[in-house]
């Protein structure tokens, strides 16, 4: 053999374990690729799955609010019923309450006002206590400033209507008259 038939050999062979070598490194990219693939909807799987839990719960908060809160409207203006008749027992003088043609009336205005505060107690519902508080504007609305020397500035001295709190919500906050400096 010539030195060009020995060249031409081991062109030859170089260029078949090129040949031998290009579908094992095409395997070995192909097989990377899926990998790559594989491991992305791995991700993609991951999130749909925290999504999913997530909306879950996001559902059942929701769900819990509505139950709990269900009411909200009603008792909003179930408010004014009590207030009628807490304005209602305000007018009627001491001499009416003790006179037996009014008294069975008085009697049952009372105690209608007691059930309607056992109904609202049940569902959650509870008078925001105002008079010697600060005032929070969270839960109280200030109407007026009433110059006072025995209150502290921004203690509440009035309460002109009650304010209420349904579960841990502000239902209507208390409109009330703050304290301020003489």
């Amino acid at each position: 053999m010539n030195n060009e038939e020995k060249l031409h050999d081991e062109a030859e062979d170089i260029r078949s374990e090129t040949a031998a070598e290009a579908p094992e490194l095409a395997e070995h990219d192909r097989v990377a690729q899926l990998e790559k693939e594989l491991e992305e909807v791995r991700q993609q799987l991951l999130y749909a799955k925290a999504e999913t839990v997530n909306v879950t719960r996001r559902l059942e908060q929701d769900k819990a609010s509505a139950v709990a809160y269900a009411v909200t409207g009603f008792a909003r203006d179930m408010l004014s019923v009590k207030d009628n008749l807490d304005r209602a027992l305000a007018t009627v003088p001491p001499e009416l309450r003790e006179d037996e043609k009014w008294k069975g009336l008085v009697t049952g205005i009372e105690a209608t006002g007691r059930e309607l505060d056992a109904v609202f107690q049940r569902n959650g519902i509870s008078r925001i206590e105002a008079l010697g508080q600060p005032l929070d504007p969270n839960r109280h609305q200030a109407m007026v400033e009433i110059p006072s020397e025995e209150a502290e500035t921004g203690t509440i001295v009035e309460e002109m209507q009650a304010g209420y709190m349904i579960k841990d919500r502000l239902l209507r906050p208390s409109l009330v008259g703050v304290a301020r400096k003489a």
